[in-house]
């Protein structure tokens, strides 16, 4: 949605589970609904006092394939008529800073995927471009993890949804990003110190908004609902033990978790 530029994110604190914006000074904690009616209680309480949780927790996850011009090219495949997706699984949502493991019976290679994440603010049926960005609350950082030798195992189905959807394969976040345009936004993935990913979300062959009404009109997206947009050039094996993957968006922040073998 377009307006002030905010950072919401949400937490625990105690016991209790909250949410709010991210300031200067702290967190500024919210009553009420992050996608509806919601006040500032005047009470700040520091990062290190809490423990962050996903920014939201969505009804469902679409995840976009070859939805960029340069990954298209480089993969010698023809760019889709409309944008390609699967529905990845809630319970491959962790919390920023989790540590991921690989499932003990599986030894196969798996790779990293910084994308950005369009999260819905309200219900979405049937909208145009020009009216989905009224159904949109914000932009998150999102990686996409995937066991790739799951998903060309069986020659005759590719498994999309069950090597995208084991459990913890879905972090994202810190925070869900308000009043940006997604067009100007820069993905960066860090992969043990090194940067693997840079890449412009103008190149999308579908735009956020295109994205928002085309499924949409396949499905109805409520407030929460979280949208992966899709990767670019630069997607890798992630081969150490211990591995440190860092999604990175100017205006959003650093979604960072670590990833064992």
């Amino acid at each position: 949605m377009a307006g002030e530029m905010k950072q919401w994110l949400r937490f625990r604190n105690n016991g209790t589970t909250g949410f709010g914006t991210l300031t200067p000074s702290g967190i500024s904690v919210h009553e009420g609904e992050m996608f509806g009616r919601n006040t500032a209680t005047g009470k700040i309480l520091a990062l290190s006092e809490v423990e962050l949780l996903a920014p939201c927790a969505p009804s469902k996850i679409v995840a976009l394939w070859n939805n960029f011009h340069a990954l298209a090219a480089k993969l010698n495949q023809p760019e889709p008529p409309e944008p390609l997706y699967l529905l990845k699984a809630t319970t491959t949502i962790t919390t920023p800073g989790a540590v991921i493991r690989r499932p003990s019976y599986y030894d196969g290679k798996t790779t990293y995927e910084g994308e950005l994440g369009i999260v819905i603010g309200k219900t979405c049926a049937r909208v145009s471009p020009s009216e989905a960005n009224s159904c949109i609350f914000g932009y998150t950082c999102v990686n996409d993890i995937t066991a790739n030798d799951i998903l060309t195992s069986d020659p005759t189905f590719p498994q999309w949804a069950r090597a995208k959807g084991i459990d913890d394969y879905g972090p994202f976040g810190p925070v869900i990003a308000t009043g940006l345009d997604p067009a100007k936004l820069t993905v960066r993935t860090i992969l043990n110190g090194a940067e693997r990913q840079n890449y412009p979300i103008s190149d999308m062959i579908f735009s956020a908004q295109e994205l928002v009404s085309k499924i949409s009109h396949d499905m109805t997206l409520l407030p929460g609902d979280l949208i992966a947009v899709g990767t670019s050039v630069g997607v890798g094996v992630m081969k150490e033990p211990v591995n440190t993957v860092t999604v990175a968006i100017d205006g959003i922040g650093e979604l960072t978790n670590e990833f064992r073998l």
